[in-house]
């Protein structure tokens, strides 16, 4: 078929409705094109702006971790260099002995600062661990200093305090010092 001249084009009006019906369907598929490239910039906006608040809330959760763990954990070289000095206090009370009138100021003193010393570190958790004689030995609370066969005791058993241990919260300060029995029996 031949192509339409201008004049002949102008004069049917099927083929002006059908140029134009043509115009706008290009138009629309211009539009949609020109959506669903919008919609894609949006949901790849939205994908990172939702990975950026996540990463925002995992650091903030992550710094508030660490400023709770400095809170509690942050003294605990410190706690450790004091802890020598409970020692220290408890072998002077034990060496005293019993209290006398020679000795009543000098013991009370000793016991005052030892309540001190103790209301210290329970106000920033560290509490002792503090195994008796016959209790099982725990690898994880205390330090087997020594192992010796004892009669009437059985393998595993606390034979011994040699030094209290202390927990900072929840983690292990000191390991208690302890003697255990090696008995086989």
């Amino acid at each position: 078929m031949a192509e339409p001249r201008d004049e002949e084009f102008l004069d049917d009006p099927e083929a002006v409705e059908a140029e134009a019906y043509e115009a706008e369907m290009e138009e629309i598929d211009s539009e949609e094109a020109e959506i669903e490239a919008l919609r894609a910039e949006r949901d790849s906006f939205k994908d990172k702006f939702m990975r950026a608040l996540a990463d925002a809330e995992n650091s903030r959760k992550r710094a508030d971790k660490q400023r709770r763990e400095a809170e509690n954990y942050g003294g605990a070289k410190l706690s450790r260099d004091i802890l020598p000095v409970y020692d220290n206090l408890t072998r002077a009370l034990d060496a005293a002995g019993e209290k006398t009138e020679e000795n009543a100021a000098l013991l009370e003193g000793i016991e005052l600062t030892m309540r001190e010393l103790v209301n210290t570190f329970r106000k920033h958790g560290i509490e002792p661990i503090t195994p008796k004689v016959g209790d099982k030995f725990d690898p994880n609370q205390h330090e087997a200093m020594f192992e010796a066969p004892v009669p009437g005791t059985k393998s595993g058993e606390i034979i011994q305090v040699s030094a209290e241990g202390f927990m900072l919260h929840d983690r292990l300060l000191r390991p208690a010092q302890v003697g255990v029995s090696s008995n086989q029996g």
